[in-house]
């Protein structure tokens, strides 16, 4: 965790950040969030930022959702956060987490007259999956629907649904799961965004398919097109494809790229991590830390 955070309009110590108990946040989930990553290069001893622009755009996109009030620009967002690594200086990678919460202390799950309050922290983060390769299984646990709570935003409230899903498949021997949609077709991970290799090419699920838009999902698909020269669709998958696939991978932000071998207990491709995934994860781990030059400009030193 921080020794440092930034909570209030202040830094201060971990410690020191506290929210009272009543809380509306607290009671109801009814708060806002990123993750974002910084990795730390230690050829040329910089830590940078990977798209903090883009995930404090969505943060702006989420709290709009949630009838709050933007408390920072995206630049403010920005500075704010490299000083908070600065005088952290983990030198290592690191995982970030800005939260907009509902500050009232009251009861009653309703937005009005009810304040915003901004958390920033982070803390050192490696691999979040430790496994060559996940073991998953489709959920009987269905995605929130964008008429319940919207998963293209960030809503704290809104991981239940993931706690519940994740929850059950570690509990029945997997990794992780894979969700359907409200009509049955597929959605994403847990918390995370899915891609299939079917037939040579970069499949994923569309952005109205019930998943959060995520930014490495974004980048992924950038980095297949311009550099590996994938084709990409993005369209409605259906389950029984999900066993059919060469290859399959979890993307988003704290998974990064997490290779999958099997499926619902069906191997996928030959139950080994397949060529075009080691590619695409490989790549994908020297863009992060400044090492491609092409896209340099999506990583922020924090000394900058």
């Amino acid at each position: 965790m921080s020794e440092i955070v930034f909570h209030d309009g202040k830094f201060m110590p971990s410690e020191k950040a506290v929210i009272p108990v009543m809380t509306h946040a607290f009671l109801y989930g009814t708060a806002v969030f990123e993750g974002i990553r910084a990795y730390y290069n230690k050829e040329d001893n910089k830590t940078y930022i990977f798209r903090p622009k883009e995930h404090f755009e969505r943060l702006a996109q989420s709290a709009k959702i949630l009838y709050m009030e933007q408390i920072y620009s995206t630049e403010e967002h920005l500075e704010i956060l490299k000083e908070l690594l600065r005088k952290n200086n983990f030198k290592k990678d690191a995982y970030i987490r800005p939260i907009i919460y509902k500050a009232a202390n009251r009861i009653g799950p309703h937005l009005i007259d009810n304040p915003d309050k901004y958390i920033l922290f982070a803390f050192p983060m490696d691999e979040y999956f430790k496994s060559e390769g996940l073991k998953v299984c489709v959920s009987s646990w269905r995605r929130n629907s964008d008429n319940s709570i919207p998963p293209r935003a960030k809503i704290n409230g809104a991981y239940v649904n993931a706690s519940l899903i994740s929850t059950d498949a570690r509990l029945n021997g997997y990794n992780d799961a894979i969700v359907l949609s409200q009509t049955g077709k597929v959605a994403e991970g847990a918390a995370m965004n899915l891609f299939l290799i079917i037939n040579d090419k970069l499949v994923t699920t569309t952005t109205t398919s019930e998943i959060l838009t995520g930014v490495t999902r974004n980048t992924v698909i950038q980095l297949a097109k311009e550099v590996l020269g994938l084709t990409v669709e993005e369209r409605v998958i259906d389950r029984s494809e999900l066993y059919c696939a060469q290859e399959a991978f979890f993307s988003g932000t704290g998974a990064q790229i997490a290779p999958i071998t099997s499926i619902d207990n069906r191997k996928v491709g030959d139950g080994t991590i397949g060529k075009i995934v080691s590619d695409i994860q490989n790549l994908y781990n020297d863009v992060v830390r400044g090492k491609v030059p092409k896209y340099k400009e999506w990583c922020v030193s924090i000394d900058d």
